[in-house]
């Protein structure tokens, strides 16, 4: 790291609820947030945000008629977006660069209009603005009426920590001193579903646990799907208020044998993990937490990353995926709230299945990862 980036807060909607006291309290309690749904009369688990929580949010459509017809992506970001600038303090601050990727975009809105289109033969009026992917920022650019540069972007399950990656370089050139970065994922929708179950991945056991991520001894492919949006402010340098700071980030791509493939090793996410710790002592580094979706490639590639990476003296290790379910391009920063809360309250939170049972006796150091279809993965390294 070239120069010094904090992160002066982090906000989030997510099946643990808002606020972080909340969402704190449900990472303590061992207990999933995982719900069956209809999908088309199919019956899936999935991560939904908390009921009141989901009105708090659509309530932003009657507060501002913009907001009338837009994904909840948008919605989600938005909702987001404002809590984290409020607590950072940039309430009066409008030079502010936009970062918010999603995976899929509009995911609802997109379908409907589809839909529309295949019954009655033309697209309606507002099908195109609404389901571009720089809605995201754009809108809340838009409601934070912000004029610095607004962008999105998709890197699959990635996108999220990109994101990060993308508001640590404006801020280390030099372009801009302040970037709100985050990742906002609204899919969960039956098409989405039925496309996760075409590959044979999703949840399929009625469990304790539906999502078996880092069970490395699971038969079957439990990943679950969530939905949600994470939001982090960054500075350059070392602001008064910040909650954590980033000391390190890596990314790698590995050739690709089909477009869903990861190497048995994880190649990808080896590289971006050293890049992080740029020569760090492995030992420094409390925690991993990990990207595995609760599959059962993806989870052992990771692992058998971060063994490589690390040999036999391995950091502890975790994730959210069982608890929350995959939320694709805002999982990433989920994780790294997750990560965050941890080096606040000093408090390691494990996997309640998962054979990996280290616990750290201290907590600086914590690398968070994430990776993608594409062979994408990026690795964030935030210290106390």
């Amino acid at each position: 790291m070239k120069k010094a980036v904090s992160i002066t807060s982090m906000a989030s909607v997510s099946p643990l609820g808002k606020t972080s006291e909340e969402i704190w309290e449900n990472y303590l309690n061992p207990k999933h947030h995982l719900s069956k749904g209809n999908f088309q009369e199919n019956e899936a688990f999935a991560g939904f945000l908390p009921k009141k929580l989901a009105e708090e949010v659509e309530r932003l459509r009657a507060e501002n008629a913009n907001f009338r017809y837009v994904d909840k992506s948008v919605l989600f970001a938005v909702f987001a977006a404002r809590e984290a600038t409020k607590k950072a303090g940039w309430e009066n601050d409008r030079n502010i660069g936009i970062n918010i990727g999603s995976s899929r975009g509009a995911t609802e809105l997109f379908e409907k209009y589809h839909k529309s289109f295949l019954e009655n033969g033309k697209a309606e009026t507002l099908a195109s603005p609404t389901t571009t992917l720089g809605n995201i920022s754009s809108w809340v650019g838009q409601d934070l009426e912000t004029t610095g540069p607004e962008f999105s972007h998709s890197v699959t399950c990635s996108t999220g920590l990109h994101a990060v990656v993308n508001g640590i370089a404006w801020i280390q050139a030099g372009l801009s001193e302040k970037f709100l970065v985050g990742g906002s994922e609204a899919a969960l929708t039956s098409f989405t579903m039925a496309q996760m179950k075409a590959m044979k991945i999703y949840a399929s056991e009625d469990l304790d646990y539906p999502c078996q991520a880092l069970n490395l001894d699971k038969s079957r492919n439990s990943m679950v799907l969530g939905e949600g949006a994470g939001m982090l402010c960054m500075e350059a340098g070392n602001a008064e208020n910040t909650i954590a700071k980033i000391t390190g980030m890596g990314y790698a791509t590995e050739k690709l044998k089909h477009s869903v493939s990861i190497s048995a090793n994880g190649d990808c996410m080896q590289k971006s993990m050293k890049m992080a710790m740029a020569g760090k002592d492995p030992s420094r580094i409390d925690v991993v937490v990990t990207h595995t979706p609760g599959t059962i490639k993806g989870d052992l590639a990771e692992t058998n990353a971060i063994k490589e990476v690390f040999g036999k003296d391995l950091p502890a290790i975790t994730c959210n995926k069982w608890k929350i379910g995959h939320t694709f391009a805002a999982s990433g920063n989920l994780s790294l709230e997750m990560a965050i809360l941890m080096l606040q309250h000093q408090q390691f939170i494990p996997v309640p299945f998962s054979d990996f049972d280290k616990v750290p006796q201290k907590l600086e150091n914590i690398l968070v990862n994430a990776v993608g279809f594409g062979g994408n993965a990026v690795s964030i390294l935030i210290s106390k």
